[in-house]
């Protein structure tokens, strides 16, 4: 054979070898071109044109503004066509989150953030929608009508929510990712980013948000899916580079290093043998442990491939102290649940959230990893896992006694008999159930063997019937409580606040927003200012009868108040407000959006007077 055949080859692996590096090492301009190339090289036939379509159905979301018996403010608003763009301004026919900004991480009640968290996993929240037909994407459009710049990724499911039979594979492709950006407009804007293809067809879409730059909450009216039933050939002059190739940090990935390949990387895999470990073999143990400790989990699946030693580092059960499994919720599965379970018996902190729905986790292997792993847990995140029913409350009573920390927030398919066997975790300091069906008698029997509560959110349990029995409860044995949401709890009375406010007097955070029945005329929120000195932040949130009395009270007695919102009130004036700001010097946020009194102009004289006071005033257009 000639040796110009050998040559060639060489320079083919070459320049393939350069192609790769280079698009690895694209700058997001770069991409986002390639990605223009791909569209424009995809050609449709006149059969097969282009379907438009606007969401049929919200199957999922892990929070919202709004109340779980009206549509005010809710996530549902996102399903149809637009209700208010192209307008602007704050309209509550849109799709609204709970949160924006860094207040909630500000906030006594806020969590420390878990290690080992991947830079580039900054999603916050998310809202599924489902779509009539089933199509290979082409766009998708975000209407956003108010503080847009939330949405940081697009991401198509390949299931068919309804479909009659269940999948046999559930898959997840990232259509557009992108870090969280600040825009200083809040005007409305049609949100229209480049989404590569994918080879599947998909009727399941999912947005994920980070609000954390935003200045208000954002405002969501629609979401526009264009698309075409046959899959589209590209031409083979394009070069289809994928995103997750090109971002090196992202924490799914298509060379399968990410957990979806979990069981690969842990295990009895080939390791290359040698004579020595060079220098490691000097380093103290605790040392390689300590630099090993910066790694992300599927870094740690890597290194443990490299040589019997770094294995032996990658799989010691300190590694696993504090165990993030949210970022890889798109791949988490019972085979990953069983080959983490042998190093994770000294797990302390585990965090679900969102991780199991479709099928990924089944009850029985839960099951499994908590009776092995469960009972050095003090900290346990299963916000959003769907998968959860009565048996694994039960499994988690019984094999985590050490417990002090659950969030099962917006696991609303729990069904009301399951939250029984919380009232078997004594040691219980924080109990997060917002959007959860938990009923009276259960949150009663909780309270009352749960006595060291300090944080406790029961924003929006529409299932509870008195709450002033629930305040009253709390107020006699949850004498530690430090925050207390009761967010859209609907019947709360002056009555259950004197409870509450005699019986916590070391309260530093209550959330009161749109509790429709509190009258400042009772003497209520007077109440709450003269016995909650240690308060930090009160949310009053669309009362109407909050007045001037109630804000001068707060001046003369809760010197500490970082946050207030008040927004909606008729009754207070700018007088008022600029003695509370006077008074409470650490005052950082002061919501007055729609209160009559407290015009644009009265905002910008505080502003100017206190310029370190964020003072938010929504409008609507």
């Amino acid at each position: 054979m000639s040796p110009v055949f050998p040559m060639l080859t060489v320079l083919t692996v070459f320049y393939y070898i350069c192609l790769r590096r280079r698009a690895r090492t694209a700058t997001r301009g770069e991409m986002m071109s390639s990605h223009r190339t791909i569209e424009s090289n995809s050609r449709t036939s006149p059969l097969n044109a282009e379907v438009v379509q606007y969401a049929k159905e919200v199957v999922d979301f892990s929070s919202h503004y709004g109340s779980e018996n009206s549509m005010s403010y809710t996530m549902w608003n996102l399903a149809g066509v637009p209700n208010v763009f192209p307008s602007s301004g704050d309209f509550t026919q849109t799709a609204v989150f709970r949160t924006y900004g860094t207040w909630w991480d500000q906030c006594p009640s806020a969590s420390l953030p878990f290690k080992r968290t991947p830079p580039n996993f900054q999603s916050q929240d998310y809202v599924e929608l489902t779509f009539e037909q089933q199509v290979y994407p082409t766009a998708v459009h975000v209407l956003e009508t108010y503080h847009p710049g939330a949405v940081i990724r697009i991401l198509a499911c390949s299931a068919n929510p309804y479909s009659p039979n269940p999948p046999t594979e559930v898959r997840w492709e990232i259509l557009w990712s992108e870090r969280p950006t600040k825009l200083n407009a809040s005007q409305a804007r049609q949100f229209k980013p480049c989404i590569k293809q994918i080879n599947f067809p998909t009727n399941l879409i999912r947005l994920e948000v980070n609000s954390s730059l935003l200045d208000y909450y954002t405002e969501l009216d629609a979401v526009v899916l264009h698309g075409v039933k046959d899959k589209p050939v590209l031409s083979l002059k394009t070069s289809l580079i994928d995103m997750n190739d090109i971002d090196d940090d992202a924490y799914e990935e298509k060379d399968g290093c990410g957990m979806d390949s979990l069981n690969k990387k842990f295990s009895s895999a080939v390791l290359r043998e040698g004579p020595n470990n060079g220098y490691f073999d000097k380093l103290p143990y605790e040392l390689i442990q300590l630099i090993l400790n910066h790694l992300t989990l599927p870094d740690l699946c890597r290194l443990a491939q490299t040589c019997k030693l770094l294995s032996q580092h990658c799989c010691d059960p300190l590694q696993y102290i504090h165990l993030n499994l949210q970022p890889y919720w798109a791949k988490l599965d019972d085979t990953s649940l069983e080959f983490l379970q042998s190093r994770c018996t000294l797990v302390q902190w585990l965090n679900l959230s969102w991780t199991g729905n479709r099928g990924f986790i089944s009850v029985a292997g839960f099951s499994r990893f908590l009776k092995v792993c469960g009972s050095e847990l003090v900290r346990l995140e299963l916000s959003c896992s769907h998968f959860l029913n009565e048996t694994c409350l039960e499994v988690i009573s019984e094999m985590c006694p050490n417990l002090q920390a659950l969030n099962l927030s917006s696991c609303d398919k729990l069904p009301p008999q399951a939250f029984n066997h919380i009232a078997k975790l004594c040691s219980l300091k924080r109990l997060v159930l917002y959007r959860t069906k938990v009923e009276q008698t259960a949150l009663l029997s909780i309270l009352n063997f749960c006595s060291e509560l300090q944080h406790l959110s029961l924003g929006s349990c529409v299932m509870i019937e008195d709450y002033d029995v629930i305040a009253s409860m709390i107020g006699a044995k949850c004498k530690n409580l430090r925050t207390l949401d009761l967010w859209r709890c609907k019947n709360i009375t002056e009555n259950g606040i004197a409870e509450l406010a005699s019986g916590c007097p070391l309260l530093e955070e209550l959330d009161l927003g749109w509790c429709p029945t509190l009258q400042s005329s009772t003497g209520c929120f007077t109440r709450l200012a003269r016995q909650l000195p240690h308060l930090q932040k009160l949310f009053l949130t669309a009362n109407r009868s909050v007045c001037d009395t109630d804000i001068e009270e707060l001046a003369c007695n809760c010197t500490r108040l970082q946050q207030l919102d008040i927004l909606g009130t008729r009754m207070v004036s700018p007088a008022s407000l600029r003695k509370l700001l006077e008074s409470c010097k650490d005052l950082s946020l002061l919501d007055v959006s729609f209160c009559s009194q407290i015009d644009n102009r009265a905002v910008l004289e505080l502003n100017a007077s206190f310029p370190k006071v964020f003072i938010k005033k929504s409008f609507t257009q």
